[in-house]
């Protein structure tokens, strides 16, 4: 899991809005970032878990894309694929 702080705007347009309590004006709003690969957990239960925690019912809540990983390399050993995305023991 990734989580980075990036600016951006969607339907807010930046104008006025409220982030964690204050209003902002600007162009770009804060936003949090989450990136997550998965290996064995199936995608539905991400989704939901993600759609269960994010949920505040007001514009700003966010979006969830789901890409498909062709290829994971792990840099120190070599492995691939399923064998890079597993824990050290």
């Amino acid at each position: 899991m990734t989580v980075t702080q990036v600016m951006g705007c969607g339907i807010q347009k930046g104008a006025g809005e409220y982030y964690r309590g204050v209003e902002m004006d600007a162009t770009l709003l804060p936003k949090v970032k989450v990136e997550v690969v998965v290996s064995k957990i199936p995608v539905e239960h991400i989704i939901e878990a993600a759609k269960r925690a994010l949920y505040t019912g007001h514009i700003g809540d966010g979006k969830i894309f789901v890409y498909n990983v062709m290829k994971v390399v792990k840099v120190r050993t070599g492995e691939e694929d399923y064998a890079a995305l597993q824990d050290v023991e």
